[in-house]
């Protein structure tokens, strides 16, 4: 007896519980509901004005060949933790969102001097080569020819650079655990609260007066 008695006070408490919610009046929940919609819009905004703060950081970084590993970490961190801080500014804007220009031309500029470094010493091969090859020859004629065959055979050229380097996307949350997240669920549970009273109350039950 005393195992089932147990057992059915949570339901009696639950039910004691209900019982009392439905004595709320609707106007109660919302205020809550307004309250907690207002605090939750504040913070949608404050969590896109704080990603703006850290991608026009990750931009000068860029510019500036600053730490721009620390800075694309703490934008990537805050972006995947966080609602509301999509990098897109719109329909019409570049994807994907973080294009790092500096950064690009920087590499660019890395591998075209590589790549003049590597042909220098392929042209004075390719001299080398072509005057073993017509060791008579005063000229130029006969060994233009094959130094211009020579560097194109063993030259190099400019390769395209992975855009993995300078191209970044980062997706945000649909919910994130933050105050903006709480404030959001509060804000369901007081809207649902709000029209459950507001049907239980006026529509189903019209003739039961509050409790003063």
């Amino acid at each position: 007896m005393l195992d089932l008695r147990s057992k059915a006070m949570p339901k009696k408490k639950l039910h004691r519980l209900f019982s009392s919610f439905r004595t709320l009046r609707p106007w109660y929940l919302l205020v809550l509901l307004i309250i907690s919609v207002t605090v939750c819009v504040l913070s949608l905004r404050a969590n896109n004005q704080h990603m703006i703060k850290l991608r026009t950081a990750v931009f000068t970084a860029d510019k500036n060949n600053g730490n721009l590993q620390l800075a694309l970490q703490n934008l990537r961190g805050y972006v995947y933790a966080h609602m509301n801080t999509n990098l897109s500014s719109g329909a019409t804007a570049v994807y994907p969102p973080i294009q790092l220009k500096y950064t690009y031309d920087r590499l660019m500029a890395a591998e075209q001097t590589a790549v003049n470094a590597t042909n220098a010493g392929v042209y004075t091969a390719a001299e080398y080569y072509c005057q073993q090859q017509n060791p008579v020859s005063f000229s130029g004629r006969t060994r233009v020819p094959c130094v211009e065959a020579y560097v194109q055979q063993h030259g190099q050229q400019v390769q395209a650079i992975p855009t993995a380097l300078y191209e970044f996307d980062f997706i945000s949350p649909t919910w994130s655990p933050d105050l903006a997240g709480f404030s959001l669920a509060l804000s369901s549970l007081f809207l649902i609260g709000f029209i459950f009273l507001l049907i239980d109350q006026r529509w189903l039950i019209g003739k039961r007066k509050y409790p003063k």
